[in-house]
């Protein structure tokens, strides 16, 4: 039983301890309702912050999380031991290493021990670098954050596979199809997403369903659960698409959030339903076949797949 745990809006004054008990209440009706694993959305602990601009380094810096678990998430990991629950987390990551000084937009996948066991940080940043003084909101993810470096992974967990994305990940084939060949089986996706799209607003009346199209069509293409979790709700001027979901192997909703605010839904995921494709309609080895893409990359300078 897989759980996702979508969060309505957060203020940009709302402090990390504040913004985990919330998750601490969703986490513990997640167990209630019987789940194994409950999925948090993208950037989950702040206001989406990239929606703005600033040039103070201290700042940007205070969004970020220098250690997972640090002393102000150390209760989220608690609880999950205390329940016995896994959990899927994302958070904006400060990595300080070899004295270079990097941000991203990171993910994380935790057993039910408190566990890490697996890291991704997202690799298809949408939005811009500088400054719209003209927009209505920003998106200055390619200011704020570095492309992701650890590719697309995937991790034994809760008796399958299980890989991530983030948000604009879910946009691009690509994203799910390396975690196919991998064979995962559940993946999960948190996303803050606009309703209004400032450079081409005559795509905001699809912008719900281009989230669940791209996400169905993932979902039944590699044979896995698909896990989508919404930051959701009007954030600090910013309306943001819900319709958090879990979607099933066959491209199918079988559970959707049905407000704009904190609630949990789940979902019984079974995961031989993701093989039963895998072996058939989708068996990578027998059916597909890689070969063309090359022959057209080599007629036109395409970008290989």
């Amino acid at each position: 039983m897989i759980a996702a745990a979508q969060m309505g809006p957060i203020a940009r004054t709302q402090g990390r301890p504040a913004v985990v008990h919330r998750m601490i209440d969703l986490m513990r009706q997640a167990k209630a309702l019987g789940a194994q694993v409950v999925a948090y959305p993208e950037a989950a602990l702040t206001a989406f912050f990239p929606h703005w601009f600033t040039e103070d380094e201290d700042e940007v810096d205070a969004w970020f999380e220098r250690d997972m678990p640090g002393p102000q998430t150390q209760p989220l990991f608690d609880e999950a031991r205390r329940l016995g629950l896994g959990f899927h987390l994302g958070y904006c990551e400060l990595d300080v290493s070899a004295g270079q000084k990097r941000r991203f937009n990171t993910s994380i996948l935790v057993d039910a021990s408190g566990r890490i066991i697996g890291k991704y940080r997202k690799i298809h940043l949408p939005g811009h670098a500088e400054h719209r003084a003209e927009s209505p909101f920003q998106n200055l993810e390619k200011r704020y954050f570095e492309v992701g470096d650890l590719g697309f992974g995937a991790w034994q967990a809760w008796g399958g596979v299980a890989g991530m994305i983030i948000c604009n990940d879910r946009r691009w084939p690509e994203s799910y199809r390396v975690l196919g060949l991998q064979g995962a089986e559940m993946i999960f996706c948190g996303y803050n997403t606009p309703v209004h799209h400032p450079g081409a607003p005559e795509h905001d009346r699809l912008g719900q369903f281009h989230n669940e199209l791209c996400m169905q069509s993932g979902a039944y293409q590699n044979s896995a659960w698909v896990i989508g979790v919404a930051k959701a709700g009007l954030e600090e001027g910013v309306d943001m698409i819900a319709g958090s979901c879990i979607i099933a192997p066959t491209g199918e909703l079988v559970a959707r959030c049905s407000s704009n605010g904190d609630e949990v839904i789940v979902a019984r995921c079974d995961l031989d339903l993701g093989r039963s494709y895998r072996e058939t309609t989708f068996n990578f080895a027998r059916h597909r076949r890689t070969e063309h893409y090359h022959m057209i990359v080599e007629r036109t300078g395409a970008t290989p797949p």
